[in-house]
């Protein structure tokens, strides 16, 4: 298996989602998505990049003294290198987390990785996306993510959330409100009167530094 890669961009930043929010991170952006979801961030990184052989990333991540990296997106097991590279990091005794659309399996990513993993609602354009098959191969260690658009997206995830008993089966699931579509506040309300057991998060680096690539 080739282990080169195709990246974004590669940068050091605050983590701005997810249950280590706040922590100084390494990010590895890989490029392409095989989702057009409509609230996309990161169109940027659909397509163009630079070819990073594994060594090249290793040593760059290296640089920023972080033991936290998040490989996200893009998608990236849309690349097959992405397996190696999530190794390789987990070898380097980083703790190491993926970002993933659930899209794509999930089965052969390391043990030792913690997958932040989206189930994708209706408001996102791409729920015929979902492989609902990845959540058998989450575990305890794991987070399971919804962006939640409207009313409709949040009564959908509660629905989801109690099927397939994800409180019993990962870390943490995550609520968040799709940025400038869903009032932060009123997801947040209505979390509280329907006593989830949710993490609510919001996207802490958008509120420092906006949509800029590299944070």
């Amino acid at each position: 298996m080739s282990t080169a890669l195709r990246i974004t961009e590669i940068f050091h930043s605050l983590q701005g989602e997810s249950n280590t929010v706040g922590r100084p991170t390494v990010f590895v952006r890989l490029t392409g998505c095989p989702l057009r979801c409509q609230y996309c961030d990161t169109a940027y990184a659909f397509t163009g990049g630079l070819i990073y052989e594994l060594d090249q990333v290793l040593k760059e991540v290296e640089s920023f003294s972080t033991p936290y990296v998040t490989v996200t997106g893009g998608e990236p097991l849309a690349q097959r290198a992405c397996l190696p590279l999530l190794t390789a990091l987990c070898d380097r005794g980083y703790v190491v987390s993926l970002e993933t659309s659930g899209a794509i399996n999930v089965e052969d990513v390391d043990k030792r990785v913690i997958k932040v993993m989206d189930l994708k609602t209706p408001g996102s354009g791409e729920l015929s996306k979902n492989l609902e098959s990845n959540i058998e191969h989450l575990s305890s260690n794991d987070q399971i993510k919804f962006i939640i658009c409207d009313r409709k997206d949040y009564e959908w995830s509660k629905t989801k959330v109690e099927e397939y008993g994800l409180h019993e089966k990962v870390a943490d699931v995550l609520f968040s409100p799709s940025n400038e579509q869903m009032s932060a506040k009123e997801l947040a309300e209505w979390i509280l009167a329907d006593r989830l057991k949710v993490r609510f998060q919001i996207q802490l680096h958008k509120y420092l530094w906006g949509n800029q690539p590299g944070y």
